[in-house]
């Protein structure tokens, strides 16, 4: 199988219900060789053979300890909403993914998915908050501070494995899927192994939680999110939106090119509308072709997909932007766990 194909079903295999699906056997040595250079480096940065900074300001991590999205850009945002009413100033900062640049830059207005990556341009456009991207985390933060001074407090959107940047808080983030087979990378979709949570803030189900996952969590401080969206707005058209009802009877053909697509597909279904379903890999970039299925219908597609697709949808397309929900009981208990992380945080 060709390695673009085997990369496409890896998701698939690695969530299979019945455990170690037979073609991921084979890549079982490299999980093994990919956790033990995960954790010489973790026991470098802790031994300060590698280094690490501290920046003039508190830093919130909120990361992944599976590939693929679960839900982190809807999180930031709430957060960044929920700080700034708690009266902070914060920041955000990101690897960039997806871009075709790897130096420290801001997020502007004009910028595009392919110079700053979709998710911080889709911040940047939401939170109206400081955005700064950059392969170097470190870099990217003092870049921020420097062109944006009041800012009190930093946001890093996927940075959990980036441990040059030291850390107040760490929020990690678990969509319905959980953590699959619960194997490392490449035979799994996990990054680190699951004891790595016993040293993050607190843990967010986006959906239902993974029974599996109790016993690493069981002491941590745990909260429920959901993603809600309502109304629809014009890929092209800013300022235009309808709901749901003004799609119906149209041929509607969705797109997701999201860590879950299903999640998406899952969503239109519960608001009545019938559609065919296109995902697309995480991130994909989208030419002009990988839509002409949709020349006789409606695109619907995700906010995260938008951002990318601005420029070549030639015909009536529309985006969900949806908000991140934390259950009522622990709103401002996620807020309180986070800034208690931050009291008695050393000088830089």
């Amino acid at each position: 199988m060709p390695l673009a194909g085997l990369t496409r079903r890896l998701p698939e295999w690695w969530y299979r219900p019945s455990g170690l699906a037979l073609p991921l056997w084979p890549l079982l040595p490299l999980s093994w060789l990919f956790g033990g250079i995960g954790s010489l480096r973790r026991l470098a940065y802790r031994r300060h053979v590698l280094a690490s900074y501290r920046l003039p300001v508190p830093v919130i991590v909120v990361g992944n300890l599976t590939v693929g999205g679960s839900g982190k850009t809807p999180l930031v945002l709430w957060l960044v909403e929920q700080l700034r009413q708690a009266g902070w100033r914060p920041g955000i900062v990101s690897r960039g993914y997806g871009s075709d640049r790897d130096e420290v830059r801001p997020v502007v207005m004009t910028s595009t998915a392919a110079e700053v990556g979709d998710e911080p341009l889709l911040l940047a456009r939401r939170a109206g908050v400081p955005v700064f991207v950059g392969r170097d985390r470190v870099a990217a933060g003092q870049a921020l501070l420097a062109a944006h001074p009041h800012c009190d407090l930093l946001l890093s959107d996927d940075g959990l494995q980036h441990y040059r940047l030291q850390r107040d808080a760490e929020v990690v983030l678990f969509d319905s899927r959980g953590v699959g087979n619960g194997r490392l990378l490449p035979a799994g979709p996990l990054r680190e192994p699951l004891r790595r949570l016993a040293t993050v803030s607190a843990v967010v189900w986006n959906g239902a939680s993974d029974s599996r996952l109790v016993r690493a969590v069981s002491a941590l401080p745990q909260f429920s999110m959901t993603l809600t969206g309502r109304r629809f707005v014009a890929v092209t058209r800013r300022g235009v939106s309808c709901d749901a009802e003004a799609l119906r009877g149209h041929r509607l053909y969705a797109v997701a090119g999201i860590g879950d697509p299903v999640r998406f597909f899952r969503q239109l279904a519960a608001m009545g509308l019938t559609f065919a379903a296109h995902p697309f890999p995480d991130h994909h970039r989208y030419q002009t072709t990988d839509l002409d299925f949709a020349r006789d219908g409606v695109l619907l597609m995700t906010e995260k997909d938008a951002v990318k697709c601005e420029s070549i949808v030639t015909g009536e397309a529309w985006a969900l932007p949806v908000d991140a929900e934390i259950a009522a009981a622990g709103r401002s208990d996620l807020i309180k766990t986070l800034l208690e992380s931050l009291h008695g945080r050393p000088s830089a």
